[in-house]
């Protein structure tokens, strides 16, 4: 269990007394569960009708895989999380190394999860997530162990030493994540947002001041041990000025990408196929908010992966993968939304797709909120110069509704593409829709030549 108090300047320095007194209150929290808890929300497996039974096959181990095996089931059934089974159902296992070098058994219940009925309860997202924390200069980080059941005959696994099913909740399986995250809502519904956001078993509190932050984290800690759930105190942090939370760095500057995940970029290896382009671009397109242009700076590669495309790495696709890991590297701190002050957005069409900038005013600087682009479809590149304009505002505005709707704020744009619309004696259908949308907000339009790349280049020398 981490016990960190970091100052502004990212320096650990001792614990304030009433910080420390707060976690010292909860040691159970931090014990290993063991065995079955009661919960209100309890985790089923439904199964399609017709759908015929799943049993894969045992797969083969090594002799190290095997005394690994050994060891985890003793572990695990002496916690009363698995039992011996006689169900009909058996879904095989194999072992995932971890960082640290150790073992990880996995269940592998693809057979079972294609026949599972899924459920729809949403994840939240991340970004809304993040821009929760807005004028908050204290942290904590704390990560949950879980554990449902019901339906516990359908979990059962096979292995070299028999059939075994879960009596708590695998993660392996779908719906599973669905379940967690609709408990975590109904427990901390009353203050989702306002001091905590959740994500599955990651939970962040948040708060403006230390006084706060003790109130905060104390009604937290309650809640868990109310509620019966434990916590893994080794990925626990407390009193942070700074804190990485779902792969970014928050703080009151406000947010980048966690730097263990920019040094993975930055030494990725050149793909060799589609299967290691899609994970260089997963990796790098959770980060695309950081990036001006993202989508047309990473075409030549996004075109690799597609079925009619055959793999042949060009000069085009070479300079896309540099620049992508060159921004990356070299990204900015992006300004968490303050809903008090006005936004401003700058867009641009740009030869192939759209680009846009949403800031706010900070002092004397602009800062970056977050960079959006877009490709254009061959149809908007047949369009003239004002229909893209007009259709990279229509895209920016739909894009962040969820900080502009009902609120004022400055449109600035290269050109006069608003006062062009309202000239026009027919319009096209599309034109038409997204005018009626573009209408619905309330901005001032700037006209301002060349205001998309000054603006962009302001952002970087700022860096």
């Amino acid at each position: 269990m981490y016990l960190v108090y970091v100052s502004a300047a990212g320096e650990p320095v001792k614990m304030p007394p009433e910080i420390e007194g707060v976690v010292a209150k909860y040691p159970d929290l931090f014990e290993e569960p063991t065995g079955v808890v009661e919960r209100e929300a309890v985790h089923a497996i439904e199964i399609i009708p017709g759908s015929s039974i799943p049993k894969g096959r045992i797969y083969r181990m090594s002799p190290g895989e095997l005394d690994e095996l050994r060891w985890q089931l003793k572990e695990l059934v002496e916690k009363g999380w698995i039992r011996p089974s006689v169900s009909p159902y058996g879904s095989p296992i194999l072992f995932v190394p971890k960082k640290a070098g150790t073992l990880r058994m996995c269940i592998d219940y693809r057979g079972l999860n294609a026949i599972i009925v899924k459920n729809r309860e949403p994840l939240p997202r991340i970004d809304e997530l993040l821009d929760r924390v807005q004028g908050c200069r204290y942290f904590s980080k704390i990560d949950l162990k879980s554990g449902y059941h019901q339906d516990q005959h359908k979990t059962s696994f096979q292995t070299r030493y028999g059939l075994y099913e879960f009596v708590v909740m695998p993660f392996d399986l779908c719906n599973v994540l669905g379940t967690f995250q609709h408990a975590m809502n109904r427990i901390f519904h009353d203050y989702l947002d306002k001091f905590v956001i959740v994500y599955l078993d990651d939970i962040l509190i948040f708060s403006r001041i230390v006084e706060e932050y003790v109130t905060h984290l104390d009604k937290v800690l309650s809640l868990l041990r109310q509620h019966k759930f434990k916590i893994n105190g080794e990925k626990c942090e407390f009193g942070c000025t700074r804190i990485l939370y779902l792969g970014h760095e928050i703080s009151a500057e406000g947010l980048k990408p966690d730097d263990a995940k920019v040094a993975n970029i930055r030494d990725w290896p050149r793909p060799q196929s589609v299967t290691e382009m899609r994970s260089f671009l997963g990796m790098t397109g959770y980060y695309r908010n950081f990036v001006k242009n993202y989508s047309i700076v990473a075409a030549p590669l996004t075109d690799l992966t597609r079925l009619d495309t055959p793999w042949e790495w060009t000069d085009r696709c070479e300079a896309a993968f540099r620049h992508l890991k060159h921004a990356l590297t070299h990204h900015e701190v992006l300004k968490l939304p303050d809903p008090d002050k006005p936004f401003i957005v700058t867009t641009d069409a740009i030869q192939y797709d759209i680009g846009a900038v949403l800031a706010q005013q900070e002092g004397p600087k602009l800062r970056p909120v977050e960079y959006m682009s877009k490709k254009m479809s061959s149809q908007k590149l047949a369009k003239s110069t004002y229909e893209k304009e007009l259709y990279a505002i229509y895209k920016a505005l739909t894009h962040w509704r969820n900080y502009l709707l009902g609120r004022f704020f400055i449109v600035r744009t290269d050109h006069q593409t608003l006062k062009w619309m309202r000239t026009q004696p027919v319009l096209s259908g599309a034109l038409k829709r997204w005018i009626e949308v573009i209408e619905q907000y309330d901005f001032e339009p700037q006209y301002l030549k060349g205001e998309y790349n000054k603006v962009v280049d302001a952002f970087v020398a700022q860096t």
